[in-house]
């Protein structure tokens, strides 16, 4: 009897110890296949970064001081062998120093391949797409961060022989693309400007819509606003006074439910380079400064004092 007990109590244990075998394996599969612990599709850059996809503008005041950030992130990015020269940058991050209170600048350097468009040309939906599938600096902490494309590819309808070529456009409050391929072409046909000077004075040009000028999300101080060309300066010679060329209507694409992205300037390459070989000639630097006016209006929204740089 005693060893029917222990025969008896072997076997309960063996399938006692099957049964939490099983169980455990239920559970286990159960749990890899719960669509509740399914991790979830990543989100868009729109959603997850809402700050860095706003106006064009509207960052005017957090750019120039440093209330709410001290530091500031450039993220250039750029289709391979479209890589802008290292003189034009550095004068632009001089620039960014000179009128705002932005000391620290860091430079992310993105290569990216050609996206190959069909139509070898860049409509401003698909530098949203690009910089929504390609931008990896966002705003963080202390660090405001800006987005810049060189394409390789110019501007829908950009027309060489009728006068119609796009240098650069900016587009949000921290987005801005370059057309590399543009300036190069145009460098090659003029002799006493640089592609460097073209590149810096498109970047700064642009730049200036990104700190509020004029009257883009900085509130001018005396009226200088071109009444022919809005949101740039009526001042000759002023570095927002080049004549500009704006997106056709229906080329503004919804970004999400609250905002949408359009060209806020289209800057025309050739009235801009003609100024500069003007000045050239006349020994003055190529590139055209930001007039008083100008100046005195990113003092005004959090920049450095006039006359403090």
């Amino acid at each position: 009897m005693f060893l029917d007990i222990n025969l008896m109590m072997k076997k309960f244990a063996f399938y006692f110890c099957s049964f939490l075998m099983v169980l455990c394996f239920a559970c286990s599969s159960d749990g890899e296949n719960n669509p509740e612990e399914t991790p979830e599709s990543p989100q868009n850059p729109l959603e997850l970064f809402p700050a860095n996809f706003q106006a064009t503008g509207s960052s005017a005041n957090d750019i120039l001081s440093n209330t709410n950030f001290d530091r500031l992130l450039i993220e250039i990015a750029y289709v391979e062998g479209f890589r802008p020269t290292t003189s034009a940058i550095s004068a632009f991050t001089t620039y960014i120093r000179e009128f705002s209170f932005k000391q620290f600048i860091e430079l992310r350097f993105t290569e990216l391949p050609s996206p190959n468009d069909e139509n070898n040309e860049f409509t401003i939906e698909e530098i949203s797409d690009l910089e929504i599938a390609n931008r990896t600096a966002y705003n963080d902490e202390n660090t405001l961060a800006i987005y810049i494309f060189f394409a390789d590819e110019p501007n829908e309808g950009d027309d060489l022989d009728e006068g119609l070529v796009t240098l650069g456009a900016v587009y949000r409050n921290t987005s801005m693309v370059i057309f590399e391929s543009t300036i190069r072409i145009l460098s090659s046909r003029f002799n006493a400007v640089t592609l460097s000077d073209i590149e810096e004075a498109t970047l700064e040009h642009e730049f200036g819509h990104l700190f509020g000028l004029v009257n883009l999300g900085t509130v001018p101080v005396n009226d200088h606003e071109d009444p022919a060309a809005e949101n740039h300066c009526v001042i000759d010679p002023c570095l927002m006074r080049a004549e500009l060329v704006f997106q056709v209507p229906g080329s503004e694409v919804f970004t999400n439910q609250e905002s949408k992205v359009f060209s806020a300037c289209s800057l025309n390459g050739l009235d801009l380079v003609r100024q500069m070989e003007t000045r050239a000639a006349n020994g003055i630097a190529a590139v055209p400064e930001l007039d008083d006016e100008c100046q005195i209006d990113l003092a005004g929204n959090g920049g450095r004092p006039v006359g403090d740089n």
